[in-house]
This record gives C-alpha cells, structure tokens and sequence, in this order.
C-alpha cells in the first residue's frame, strides 16, 4: 500500500513539473485567458468589424494598423486578434447568459482576422480605468498566429490618458511592439493607428 502511494505521489511530481515546463516554454510564457482567442465558435472572422455597444456606449474610437512578420515588414495574412475591454464605467460587462471567458471579460470584446496585406480595424469604444484606481485606460489583445500558439502582446494604451506612465512611451522591449496609441479626430470619430510585429520581444518565439 505504501509503494503504490509512494510511487502515485512521484508520478504527480512528475506530472506537476511537466505541466509547468510546458507552461514556461509555450510561446510568450504563462498566459491566463489566452485561451479565449478560439471563443468566436462559428464567427466568419472579418478584418475589420464592430464591437458590442459602440453605437451606445459615450467615446466611440476606431482602431486600425497593420500586423507584420517578425522582420516587420512583411504583412501577415490570416492572423486572429482577440480584443476586449472596460466599458465607461472601468468594469468588464458580463450577464447571465454569458460563457466561457466572457464571464470575466465581459462581452465589450470581439475577433479580428487580418486581410491578405496583414490589415486589421475595429469600432469601439474608450475604455475608462478601474473604479477606485490610477491604472491607465487599455485594451487587452491576443494574438494567434495560423502555425503557432496564442500569446498577448502589449495592451493598447492612450497617450492621452493623464494615469499613463510617461515611461510606457519609451519603453525598450514592448510585447509585439508599443501599444501607446494617439487619438486624432477624422470626421468626428476618435482614429488611432498602431501596427504590430509578431514575435517581436515575446519569450520562446520559435526562430526561423
């Protein structure tokens, strides 16, 4: 009975430590929610599309950019974005019948599938702060390339936000490229640019 025990607790050692090595040598290391890239279930993916609330929620924006292969200027076709965010309130919108990571993202999220030149594009709205917090405005992003695991790049920031670091617009190795974005006004409607490197500054990115 002892040997059966003793030898059930190694082989949970040794599972645990699988686990984890796996864990720590996926593509951009540890990543909770990540998974949440393949929640779109039978969406035909656009490279440009709309989010939920934007025609309701107050400081509508459009966000678009092209993604890029790691040499940063190839476009790259047919990568899927997972993009979610705080409402005006700073709060993750969720509701009864939501699944899935939807329960802890809220349902102001949605997914982008570039075009052949690595486009990409989507109408939303200004996220707000946490309650109660100086954290800066963002939007979570996800990438998932078509031969290779999911993984976050650095978050959209606003440069206008009065609670972003000025130390976010020179930082050295940002995630997939700088996220800090800057609002202009095109026919009444908030537009920012922001293009993305992939693998760039992400941990365990398979070399070529």
């Amino acid at each position: 009975m002892k040997g059966s025990l003793l030898i059930g607790f190694i082989f949970c050692l040794l599972s645990c430590a699988e686990s984890q090595n796996r864990q720590s040598q996926q593509i951009g290391g540890p990543c909770q929610g990540c998974e949440a890239v393949y929640e779109y279930g039978t969406q035909s993916l656009q490279a440009i599309d709309t989010l939920p609330k934007f025609k309701e929620l107050p400081n509508p924006i459009y966000i678009s950019g092209t993604v890029y292969q790691k040499d940063g200027q190839t476009p790259a076709p047919d990568v899927i974005l997972y993009i979610y965010h705080t409402n005006n309130e700073g709060k993750y919108p969720s509701t009864a019948q939501s699944k899935g990571w939807e329960r802890q993202h809220g349902y102001l999220r949605g997914w982008l599938k570039t075009d052949a030149n690595g486009n990409y594009g989507f109408y939303t709205s200004r996220p707000a702060s946490y309650p109660n917090s100086s954290l800066p405005q963002h939007i979570h992003i996800t990438v998932k390339e078509p031969d290779k695991g999911e993984y976050y790049i650095e978050d959209f920031y606003f440069e206008s936000d009065p609670n972003l670091p000025s130390s976010f617009k020179t930082r050295e190795h940002p995630r997939g490229g700088s996220g800090v974005i800057s609002l202009r006004n095109e026919n009444g409607l908030q537009t920012a640019k922001r293009d993305i490197i992939l693998g760039l500054n992400i941990p365990n990115y398979p070399s070529e």
